[in-house]
């Protein structure tokens, strides 16, 4: 029962209801999800229980009251028509790839209401029935309502990543840093699955990301970043929590920065 003169107790979306017992070291970021990180242990698609983990981590950042957008690949579906694809013109098999990453950016707006956080589909290519068309101040607005954004399609044009697109986005947004979610926890000097001896960066420079080829991101998204002096932190969206920890500021991945 509640007590004599008590406000009535009113229920509240989980996205607009902010954790108290830890402060982010973020207020918005980006996260940059690979279609591959979808597939869980599968060949190609998507795997629920992946999906469904993934939005659990995304939930726990927005209960923080991060501000949270994603810009989501979509090799996890391209790859099972890859071998179709074979000899087709580049730009037409870009396009492809950019409806893969609306496929897979519905599935995770589903994903995130059956969790009970409200999210927002943009998308760079017009397809109105299922998603915005990508407005920068709507999806600033979207944000400010503590709205999961998640933007699919790229940057609408062949011949871009979905790196390139997150760092475009990630700058358009303000957000404070980019965050790329990828299978190994951080850069490396070498690749630690074919070398035992390779070591992690706790830290970076985007110049020597770049000169030593670390394959960070590909070489326009770096340079992106590091033009407009943008944060950069690479760390494993499969190690449980990371993510959380990655916002609360620990020692989790590697941070890049100018």
């Amino acid at each position: 029962m509640s007590p004599p003169n008590s406000a009535p107790t009113v229920a509240v979306p989980l996205a607009a209801v902010p954790a108290v017992a830890a402060q982010p070291a973020y207020r918005r970021i980006l996260l940059k999800l690979s279609g591959e990180a979808l597939m869980g242990d599968e060949a190609y698609g998507i795997k629920r229980e992946t999906i469904d983990r993934i939005v659990a981590e995304i939930a726990e950042v927005v209960r923080l009251g991060v501000q949270i957008a994603v810009v989501i690949g979509g090799g996890n579906i391209f790859r099972g028509v890859a071998p179709g694809a074979a000899g087709m013109d580049r730009a037409t098999a870009d396009y492809i790839g950019m409806l893969a990453t609306l496929m897979n950016a519905l599935a995770l707006q589903d994903a995130l209401r059956r969790a009970g956080v409200e999210s927002r589909v943009q998308s760079a290519l017009r397809i109105d029935q299922v998603a915005e068309p990508y407005i920068r101040g709507r999806a600033l607005r979207h944000l400010e309502e503590h709205r999961v954004v998640i933007f699919a399609a790229g940057t609408g044009n062949p011949f871009f990543t979905t790196d390139t697109a997150a760092a475009l986005r990630g700058r358009e947004m303000n957000v404070d840093v980019v965050l790329k979610a990828t299978k190994v926890d951080g850069v490396y000097t070498a690749d630690p699955m074919k070398d035992a001896a390779a070591k992690r960066y706790s830290t970076l420079t985007f110049d020597e990301a770049i000169v030593k080829n670390l394959k960070v991101m590909d070489a326009t998204a770096l340079a992106l970043c590091r033009d407009q002096k943008m944060l950069l932190k690479v760390f494993s969206i499969f190690v449980p929590g990371a993510l959380k920890r990655v916002v609360l500021g620990e020692d989790e991945g590697t941070l890049v920065h100018c």
